[in-house]
């Protein structure tokens, strides 16, 4: 029995699958595995990356906080902002992360300094996931059986 799973964002729907096998959600208590028939469950989220499989396909996510609904047969994710992990300007993000960077070396007025914070945090992230996203594309996958 596989699962909806529904991406919302506050500028509105990113993401619908009809028919998932497993979402693994960034929780702010840590990464957490969704399957089929999950108890019901309302979790926060914190920035990472959401990954729903179907079959031997991934879709892949950067999540930047909110709440997850999950029912045994769905999975309701309501971001604060996200994006798919693949449509990431490597360049843009890297460099983001140096003007945080050089803004928080040159010091950073107190009002300012959580959204400059907040920048570095969203360019670093983005920067690694698509690093990560794509030494997967190039990795082979080892299906494991009894034997092994």
């Amino acid at each position: 029995m596989p699962m909806r799973v529904d991406i919302v964002t506050q500028e509105g729907p990113l993401f619908s699958e009809e028919a998932a096998d497993m979402v693994v959600l960034p929780g702010t208590d840590g990464q957490m595995g969704i399957r089929p028939r999950h108890a019901a469950l309302l979790t926060t989220l914190a920035f990472g990356e959401l990954i729903v499989r179907k079959g031997q396909a991934e879709e892949s996510f950067i999540v930047y906080g909110g709440v997850a609904e999950v029912r045994p047969d769905r999975v309701i994710v309501l971001a604060d902002t996200a994006e798919s992990t693949y449509a990431i300007d490597v360049e843009a993000a890297h460099q983001a992360r140096e003007n945080a960077e050089r803004i928080m070396r040159e010091g950073v007025p107190p009002d300012k300094s959580a959204i400059v914070m907040q920048e570095l945090r969203r360019a670093t992230l983005q920067e690694d996931l698509a690093r990560k996203v794509m030494s997967r594309a190039n990795a082979a996958i080892r299906i494991r059986t009894i034997e092994d």
